[in-house]
Formats: structure tokens, C-alpha cells, sequence
């Protein structure tokens, strides 16, 4: 999902970001390029072990003419939620038996959970219906 993230830059310092949607997550990179990479990094930080529900992205123009977010700009970055490790819930869930193997050869092949690929699919897939 694509986050709006507000940066701000002192001269001679680092980029600054800040996510009006998760209040008090920040990040920072002394390139602009490397900003989005960092801010997933922020906010898988920020969230890591909460048991909280992430919120949904907000409209840039809620935030452009508020006081905290002057003298800067505005980026929309994409946070992979599949990668957010807010506070797991076991559930059960009963899947066709060929479907299974085929999701654990894929997730051998790639070095990934049952689990971890099954999140990621269903955010993937939620993130395309919003």
C-alpha cells in the first residue's frame, strides 16, 4: 500500500521522513533515493510485536495544510504490510491438499514460511481490491 510520508531536509543534514498515519514512526537516509527503503525498514520497526491493527494509507491533501507538515515535501512510498510483523494470530485454516503442496515447494524454493507466503498473498490481494 502506498503511504504518504512527509520529508523534510536541514542543509547539510539527512533526508527526514515522517508518516502522519503512524505517529511518532520516522526515518531518515542521506540520499533521497534510499528513503523508501528505509522507511519500510521504519515502520516494520515501529510496528514489530504490536497488537494493533495498521491503519489504513491517508490522502496527502488531509495533512498539506497542517502546521507539523510545512517547508518540506511529500512522497508516497509503498509499505509492503506482508512484511510488517505486527503481533501474529494462530488461526486454522483447511486448504485443498494440492494447493498446500504447491505453496510449500514454492516457499521452499524461496526461502519463505507457510505462514509468511499466505500473509503476503492475502495483503497482495486486499492491497488490489481497495
Amino acid at each position: 500500500m502506498f503511504y504518504p510520508l512527509y520529508v523534510h531536509r536541514d542543509e547539510g543534514s539527512a533526508y527526514g521522513g515522517t508518516f502522519p498515519d503512524f505517529p511518532g514512526c520516522f526515518t531518515a537516509a542521506d540520499e533521497l533515493a534510499d528513503l523508501p527503503r528505509m522507511a519500510q525498514e521504519a515502520v516494520e520497526v515501529f510496528f514489530e510485536g504490536e497488537d494493533t491493527e495498521i491503519p489504513a494509507p491517508s490522502d496527502i491533501a488531509r495533512w498539506k495544510d497542517h502546521a507539523d507538515f510545512q517547508g518540506g515535501f511529500w512522497l508516497l512510498v509503498e509499505i509492503e504490510l506482508a512484511q510488517v510483523n505486527a503481533k501474529p494470530l494462530r488461526l486454522n485454516v483447511s486448504l485443498p491438499a494440492h494447493l498446500v503442496q504447491r505453496i510449500d515447494r514454492y516457499t521452499e524454493a524461496h526461502h519463505m514460511t507457510r505462514s509468511g507466503f499466505l500473509a503476503r498473498a492475502a495483503a497482495e490481494s486486499l492491497a488490489h481490491r481497495a
